[in-house]
């Protein structure tokens, strides 16, 4: 099996993956993964990610057209700008995630860092946090907005909808996914309880130590 194939089957497999455990729904969320010749492989337009087809998926090249497959999702920006600005970037997962998404709508966030280090698994996996501000989905000015932040954080909160997070690899970019949907969950269940967050000194070991 070739090397494309293996990557089409992943896809699939993480898409199926997400979807059946209820961190996307219906045909929202988007996830691609990086190609040897510098192009990628991406989930199709109005495509369901429990249900993809591996033949169907939308191949892109390094120029950012559309080569083969299905049309893809018109948020195909929010991933070229994250394999352009982190040379390491080898896939990006974008969720419109429930607990994630209703951080990303509440007032007074902090816009640099929109989750309080609650957990050592969140700094180590997806460390600092900024918000995007809102734009409409599928306007191009949002990828100025991300082009902005993505040089410097490999995950994004997009304001009133939902993450967008890269990593070295699918596996990595999923699971930094997942740690912060569930930190974005363990920080509404906390609103209005006093929370003891890790200090900045214990913060920073974590971020020397696994280099997050």
């Amino acid at each position: 099996m070739s090397i494309e194939a293996r990557l089409r089957d992943k896809i699939c497999s993480c898409g199926d993956s997400l979807f059946r455990r209820g961190l996307t729904f219906g045909s929202t969320g988007n996830i691609s993964v990086a190609l040897p010749d510098g192009g990628w492989l991406m989930t199709p337009t109005n495509a369901s990610l429990g249900d993809l087809d591996p033949a169907k998926l939308s191949r892109i090249d390094a120029d950012g057209r559309h080569v083969s497959g299905d049309k893809p999702t018109k948020e195909a920006f929010l991933h070229r700008v994250m394999y352009q600005r982190r040379p390491t970037c080898e896939a990006v997962v974008h969720l419109h995630s429930t607990h994630s998404v209703a951080v990303s709508c509440l007032c007074g966030l902090n816009e640099a860092d929109c989750l309080p280090p609650i957990t050592a698994y969140y700094v180590m996996r997806v460390g600092k946090l900024p918000l995007v501000p809102y734009h409409p989905p599928g306007d191009e000015s949002l990828a100025l907005a991300v082009d902005a932040l993505a040089g410097e954080h490999h995950a994004v909160l997009l304001a009133n909808h939902g993450p967008v997070v890269s990593g070295n690899s699918l596996e990595a970019a999923m699971y930094a996914t997942e740690e912060l949907e569930e930190t974005a969950k363990l920080f509404l269940l906390l609103r209005g309880s006093e929370i003891r967050p890790l200090t900045e000194t214990q913060v920073a070991d974590l971020r020397a130590k696994f280099g997050t």
